[in-house]
């Protein structure tokens, strides 16, 4: 930039009108200054989005939109198969005080990173010791939303066991353990992701830019570029609220579950989750990408009924002060 101008005084102006020369002199010489000042703040502005640019574009080039052609192939062999599993609701960070569950439940990071380990380990010793005969030809992973507690009730900013940043960084490990493992055991692995509902960092739920405003979508796109050198581990981090996916000729729609409201009387959680299969299966059909089943968490509740196109896993953090006290059924963790 320039040195700063000098306005005249009227004396050094002199001759006649002097006194609207002097006053156009000042209001140009403001109207500079003014315009100095919005491009300050303009390169200011654009070297931050630069950075932020930087940051996203890194974060971009390690999502894989589409999953690989192994998942589905055309013409599938014999006695193959391709295990899957869902992985929701971890809710990192959260703690649960026994106490107030009347012993049936406790829950903090210690706990939740030997569940999540467990959830792996356990999964490999189903498929390796309790299926003969079969040749798999990888693993297919969902992961299903809600990873960490999150800031989004002001308890749980009073109660998590560390801040949302530390939350972060912590849940990443296991994770990333955890699909190492199947890597290793399976050969290769897909991981399709959807966000869940605590990662927000709103109060109430968005429609707009709800993947890439929750921290669920920061998460997965971390992993997503440590394994972005591997050959063997593909994922995709949905941009939208579901995600679908085809492992052979079986077509699911992965959703976190917090879309559907409502459950009372004898059928429960019933009437408004198979409300929520058939505007999914209306809404599906009319963008002409249609599904067999849909796989989701959010309620906490293990339901199984493909044949209703319907699959809800249960939580990893398991009964909590919440569902005591809206006085949920307890599930097992």
């Amino acid at each position: 930039m320039s040195a700063t101008t000098k306005t005249p005084t009227l004396e050094e102006w002199g001759g006649e009108r002097a006194d609207a020369k002097f006053v156009e002199h000042a209001r140009l010489v403001r109207e500079l200054r003014s315009a100095r000042q919005r491009t300050d703040t303009a390169e200011t502005a654009l070297k931050q989005i630069q950075q932020r640019l930087g940051l996203y574009e890194q974060l971009a080039s390690a999502e894989q939109s589409t999953p690989p052609h192994w998942v589905a192939p055309k013409k599938p062999t014999e006695h193959h198969a391709i295990p899957c599993l869902l992985l929701t609701d971890v809710h990192w960070d959260e703690v649960i005080d026994p106490a107030q569950v009347e012993g049936y439940n406790a829950y903090n990071r210690a706990i939740a990173e030997q569940r999540v380990k467990r959830a792996f380990t356990r999964t490999v010793k189903i498929v390796r010791n309790y299926f003969a005969g079969v040749k798999y030809d990888g693993f297919q992973l969902f992961l299903g939303g809600d990873l960490m507690s999150g800031i989004i009730h002001e308890e749980l900013t009073e109660t998590n066991q560390g801040t949302l940043c530390e939350s972060i960084l912590t849940v990443m490990d296991p994770i990333v353990a955890g699909i190492d493992l199947l890597a290793r055991e399976f050969g290769r692995v897909n991981v399709t992701c959807v966000v869940g509902n605590h990662g927000r960092r709103t109060r109430k739920p968005r429609s707009k830019l709800r993947a890439q405003d929750s921290f669920d979508w920061l998460v997965y796109q971390l992993v997503a570029k440590y394994f972005a050198a591997r050959k063997d581990i593909t994922m995709q981090v949905s941009p939208a609220a579901d995600a679908p996916v085809t492992v052979y000729s079986t077509r699911y729609l992965l959703t976190h579950g917090d879309q559907f409201r409502g459950g009372s009387g004898i059928s429960a959680e019933l009437a408004p989750l198979l409300l929520g299969v058939h505007r999914k299966t209306r809404r599906q059909s009319g963008l002409g990408i249609p599904y067999d089943v849909m796989v989701m968490g959010h309620w906490h509740q293990t339901i199984w009924l493909p044949s209703k196109g319907l699959i809800a896993g249960g939580s990893l953090v398991g009964y909590n002060e919440y569902n005591y006290v809206s006085n949920h059924s307890p599930e097992p963790p």
